[in-house]
């Protein structure tokens, strides 16, 4: 999908191929992983300057509500992502880079201390929100 991501990472999931759910998307998503990928997470990866972790991209209608997720989750129109760096100084750090970053981004919110970070864009929206968020 680019230099950095590829589409399966994007889209793979362990509760799905647990669960037996086909999470494979359709094209308005397929646009918006790209477009998210292009837009913001390759950007990310430079910025960071070494591999970035996704933790879960895309997620079907079924996988997210599997998983807990809001029932108005980005992750089901491949807008979203969930990242590491593979540890919680790690996404300290990536945060508080993101957020003085020029990285046009919807969302950037810290889940549960630093466990992971969720990353949006929305090629809909003119501007970007930038809004930043910690969830306990």
């Amino acid at each position: 999908m680019a230099k950095y991501f590829t589409f399966a990472e994007l889209i793979a999931s362990e509760v799905a191929m647990d669960k037996g759910i086909d999470n494979t998307p359709n094209w308005p998503e397929i646009d918006n992983l790209r477009n998210l990928t292009e837009r913001v997470l390759e950007k990310v990866r430079e910025l960071w300057g070494a591999p970035i972790i996704v933790n879960s991209g895309y997620r079907c209608n079924n996988l997210n509500v599997l998983v807990g997720g809001s029932a108005k989750s980005q992750h089901m129109t491949g807008k979203a992502a969930d990242i590491t760096t593979g540890s919680i100084e790690g996404n300290r750090k990536i945060f508080a880079m993101l957020e003085s970053s020029n990285i046009e981004f919807d969302q950037l919110i810290d889940e549960y201390n630093y466990k992971w970070l969720h990353i949006s864009y929305d090629a809909m929206k003119a501007v970007q929100r930038r809004q930043i968020l910690h969830l306990k």
